[in-house]
């Protein structure tokens, strides 16, 4: 990483900044890793970074849609 490169969390911060929404908090972080890597596992990489999107247009949280990614991918 430089000297000029912002560290995840920096880029996190001033992201939400840029959107005008709160930051993340820990516990949002940790999820939103988590359903990340479920939906990595149970299916293509690629629908990790998708299915987070898709919490942001659903509205529900991340310790919820966590919930229904473990469910989803135990059947």
């Amino acid at each position: 990483m430089s000297d000029s490169q912002l560290t995840g969390a920096e880029w996190i911060l001033k992201f939400a900044e840029e959107l005008g929404v709160e930051p993340l908090t820990d516990v949002e972080v940790e999820a939103l890793l988590d359903l990340a890597g479920v939906a990595a596992h149970a299916s293509e990489r690629l629908a990790a970074p998708l299915t987070c999107y898709l919490v942001g247009r659903a509205g529900v949280s991340p310790i919820d849609a966590l919930a229904t990614a473990n469910r989803l991918a135990a059947t």
